[in-house]
């Protein structure tokens, strides 16, 4: 993308007005936590952004500002309350970080008395710029309603992997959201590259399982780790086994055992970003047309397991492991399949 290309995103997606104030968020390695090329070249890209926003803020009447803080190091873990109570200051803060803190931000925009909008953008790639973020986001925009939409209705969903093992996400008493490219007004929050919509499971939590029972989310969700291949067995909406013989099915025996709350099912969604490709990064991953499920902490996203991580699982097309089939179970009984051969199927979002 050139500049004016950027600049047209930015106006599109973010549109800040006069006298707003815009804060880019930029994290940084430190002792254990290592630097890379990828991670360089990120901080290299917030730079170039933040100078087109400057430019574009002296004409405008918006201010701009960067700030740098130590990695947290872990997807999702908290952010210290001295960074958060400085983004509250701001009307758009634009986060890109190496380490997600989606969990963190949101939030601040969901705050009863916030002035601050969101973007988060973790792992973000420069490459990006030639691929997810040329969509139409007002296509992007119209899928992600009408997905949206469809999770509201949906009481739950059938999904098949190509391993062959299904899983059932038990879709009862919650909300579906949308994360379509538009950061434009206070209190949104969007992860950018944009397009999908999810939906936290009903978890059956002990407030809830007397009304409504037990979560009835069920089955197998299978994953390759470096070619090793780990399935997680799933009951009531939790991780209960973790089957393998491996180095990395061991890890994440220990993984689990060391906090309860990771165990929780805690996203359904499917990505609608028709210029989303599958790289192995998941901020761009789970925005290309298919399935991804997340474990650890819902309560951002509206659920009521709040867990000291998140971390998906993209079971897009030309991922090792592809989730073949989804087909939702609408709350009249009727079914809709909503992605055959690993491939959404857009003719039903039109």
């Amino acid at each position: 993308m050139n500049r004016e290309e950027k600049i047209k995103l930015f106006q599109d997606v973010f549109a800040p007005k006069s006298g707003e104030k815009v804060l880019f968020l930029v994290d940084t390695p430190h002792d254990d936590i290592k630097d890379t090329e990828m991670w360089k070249e990120r901080r290299e890209m917030a730079q170039e952004w933040f100078n087109i926003f400057k430019e574009m803020g002296a004409e405008a009447g918006f201010s701009v500002y960067i700030t740098e803080y130590e990695s947290t190091g872990v997807h999702n873990a908290p952010l210290s309350e001295e960074i958060l109570d400085y983004a509250r200051r701001f009307n758009l803060v634009i986060a890109m970080p190496e380490y997600s803190i989606t969990s963190s931000l949101r939030p601040i925009c969901t705050d009863k008395n916030t002035i601050t909008r969101c973007a988060s953008m973790p792992g973000v790639e420069k490459r990006m710029e030639e691929t997810a973020f040329r969509a139409d986001y007002a296509e992007v925009q119209k899928y992600a309603a009408a997905l949206e939409q469809m999770f509201n209705m949906a009481t739950g969903a059938e999904i098949t992997f190509s391993t062959g093992d299904t899983l059932y996400i038990d879709l009862r008493n919650r909300t579906a959201y949308s994360g379509a490219g538009d950061c434009t007004k206070t209190g949104q929050f969007i992860n950018l590259p944009s397009g999908e919509a999810f939906k936290p499971p009903y978890e059956g939590t002990p407030e809830e399982i007397g009304e409504f029972g037990e979560s009835k989310t069920k089955g197998v969700s299978p994953v390759i780790y470096n070619g090793e291949l780990v399935k997680y067995i799933i009951r009531n909406n939790k991780i209960i086994e973790v089957v393998g013989n491996g180095k990395k099915a061991e890890e994440m025996r220990n993984f689990f055992a060391e906090n309860d709350t990771r165990r929780n099912i805690a996203e359904f969604a499917i990505g609608c970003n028709p210029k989303a490709v599958v790289t192995g990064n998941i901020l761009e991953d789970e925005k290309a047309e298919g399935l991804h499920i997340a474990y650890g902490t819902s309560i951002f996203l509206g659920g009521k397991i709040q867990s000291d991580m998140h971390q998906d699982i993209v079971y897009t097309k030309g991922c090792p492991i592809e989730g073949t089939t989804v087909t939702l179970i609408i709350r009249d009984g009727s079914k809709t399949k909503l992605i055959e051969n690993a491939m959404l199927q857009y003719d039903l979002l039109k």
